[in-house]
């Protein structure tokens, strides 16, 4: 378990030293953050100029801020895979359900080879993060259809997806989960969700595809038809960053040394969070 004179530190320095998210992309000067590095030490990691890193941070970075990584909080996280970020909840005393979509579907996209694919908690449990016993306590497992999120989940404090509704076939079904993932939370719960963001065209895009790029206009759409709903969406920065490793896209085949900025066929793409507060009523 963490420390408890550990969390009243960062307790402490979450107004003064963080700020808070914003619904933002991905940029370096993230990386060499206190509040970063604070996460880094929890998944045992050093900082790393990866995209894929920045999610997991960025995640928990927005929902420890709006009070959700807490004792007795419920959380739901879909699209799982390997992540370790059940287990770092947990560590907190979250009550935590780890969906991912069907083992037999996950094979077919060959995600098992890829440390992808959730195929029960036994995949999923990190021992260097939490012990055995706190996380065999607090995570639960179910195969959930994100296209078809079951109506029996419901009444989360929070949710979350780290780079997964981009992979539901199409940019409005993407969009459709987005609005359709509110109804597992309480009235006035959170919602982050990190997803592709193409930064080399408002116009083209990869779409219909296993993979999609979301474009401004398409973030831009969703989050006024969820704002139009009643739901709150924190306030949306596109900035791209001003440090060196800002200007840098990690071109085909990505040597993932700076991973901050990729290429994609022929777009280049960062990763995008976003923060959602259901409705109060």
């Amino acid at each position: 378990m963490i420390a408890e004179e550990v969390k009243r530190k960062w307790n402490s320095q979450l107004t003064t030293d963080f700020g808070k998210r914003r619904s933002e992309l991905c940029k370096a000067k993230d990386f060499y953050s206190s509040w970063y590095k604070r996460w880094c030490v929890e998944l045992k990691e050093e900082p790393n100029l990866h995209r894929k890193q920045w999610e997991f941070v960025f995640i928990m970075q927005a929902l420890w801020e709006r009070g959700c990584i807490a004792k007795g909080k419920r959380g739901l996280v879909f699209a799982v895979g390997t992540e370790p970020l059940p287990s770092v909840f947990a560590n907190y005393g979250c009550d935590i359900l780890a969906t991912d979509i069907l083992p037999e579907e996950g094979i077919a996209k060959g995600w098992d080879n890829s440390n992808q694919l959730c195929l029960g908690l036994d995949s999923l449990y990190k021992c260097d993060i939490c012990d055995r016993d706190t996380f065999y306590k607090r995570v639960e497992y179910l195969a959930v259809d994100m296209n078809h999120i079951p109506a029996e989940l419901r009444n989360y404090d929070f949710n979350w997806s780290s780079c997964s509704f981009e992979h539901l076939g199409t940019i409005e079904k993407g969009a459709a989960f987005l609005k359709n993932q509110l109804k597992t939370l309480k009235p006035g719960g959170w919602a982050v969700h990190t997803t592709e963001y193409n930064i080399s065209s408002n116009d083209e895009t990869q779409d219909n595809n296993d993979t999609v790029i979301y474009r401004q206009r398409d973030i831009e759409q969703v989050v006024q038809e969820l704002r139009n709903e009643g739901h709150f969406v924190e306030e949306l920065d596109y900035s791209l960053g001003g440090l060196p490793e800002d200007f840098q896209v990690d071109i085909q085949p990505h040597q993932q040394k700076v991973h901050v900025k990729l290429q994609v066929d022929k777009y280049v793409v960062t990763s995008i969070g976003l923060i959602i507060r259901k409705k109060s009523a």
